[in-house]
């Protein structure tokens, strides 16, 4: 499973809705799921991607503290 919080908007996607699996490069799984919300790439570049132990995926903005 592919989870997503992108502007302010959760989206959980299958692998298989996005053609990807989880030993996906980060940069890839970022440039599929701009394709797949028909964004420019460049809108998720400083979005971060956290791999779970299950194997999901889980891609949301970087947290800023202080």
């Amino acid at each position: 499973m592919v989870h997503v919080r992108f502007q302010g908007r959760s989206y959980d996607f299958s692998e298989s809705q996005l053609g990807v699996n989880s030993n996906i490069s980060d940069a890839a799984l970022k440039e599929r799921l701009a394709q797949h919300l028909e964004v420019n790439k460049n809108q998720l570049q400083d979005y971060v991607v956290d791999r779970r132990p299950g194997g999901d995926l889980i891609v949301r903005p970087e947290a800023v503290y202080g």
